[in-house]
């Protein structure tokens, strides 16, 4: 088993248990929580911005699978996209089982006490987001200059979102939700610790 691989197991196995957990609830007619968040409730606002966070990182996790050459890069990329993008499937499928919309008026992070922050400027919405202008950068990046790239903007957008899953934790009233958000809080640090190694290989800093 690679490094890279015996450092992501928690990640999956964390997916695992969040998903058994949603499927669990619904089957067996017990709810984890309340039966229906309310629409700007924590709950839901954590499922709509965790939702688009999570789709930035599969993003970039596969431009930079484009851009590099290195296996431990690549098999990172990889696995983040795919732990995050079945996250993001899970928490937007929650939105249509509560039958709450995608997208609130509010602005993103409100659910968190957040709403009245500075709006984020070129495209990076909430905290941890890589701008438009980094993503083009990371799309022009070729080999170590792609990893450094997107090991520098994964590290800083998983900050972000450890910093969320914490609020969900703490506010969220769904049971299997809070479940989920401490697993990414989990998997999430986890995975700051193997990039910031990774960065060091290259001779670069977070």
């Amino acid at each position: 088993m690679s490094r890279v691989t015996r450092w992501l197991v928690p990640a999956v196995a964390a997916v695992a248990v969040a998903a058994g957990a949603v499927t669990y609830a619904v089957a067996d007619g017990e709810p984890a929580g309340p039966a229906v968040p309310a629409a700007e409730s924590a709950d839901a606002g954590f499922a709509r911005d965790m939702a688009v966070h999570h789709q930035q990182a599969v993003e970039m996790s596969y431009i930079v699978r484009d851009g590099t050459r290195d296996e431990d890069v690549r098999r990172l990329a990889y696995d983040i996209a795919q732990t995050q993008a079945n996250q993001r499937g899970m928490l937007l499928g929650w939105l249509d089982l509560w039958e709450l919309p995608k997208v609130s008026a509010k602005p993103p992070m409100s659910w968190m006490g957040m709403g009245d922050a500075p709006a984020g400027e070129d495209g990076a919405l909430m905290p941890g987001m890589a701008t438009n202008t980094q993503l083009d950068a990371l799309r022009a990046d070729r080999g170590k200059r792609a990893e450094v790239a997107y090991l520098r903007l994964m590290i800083a957008h998983h900050k972000g979102g450890v910093h969320m899953a914490e609020g969900c934790a703490k506010r969220c009233e769904v049971k299997a939700e809070r479940r989920l958000a401490r697993g990414m809080v989990e998997s999430q640090q986890s995975e700051i610790g193997l990039m910031t190694d990774l960065l060091r290989e290259r001779g670069a800093r977070p």
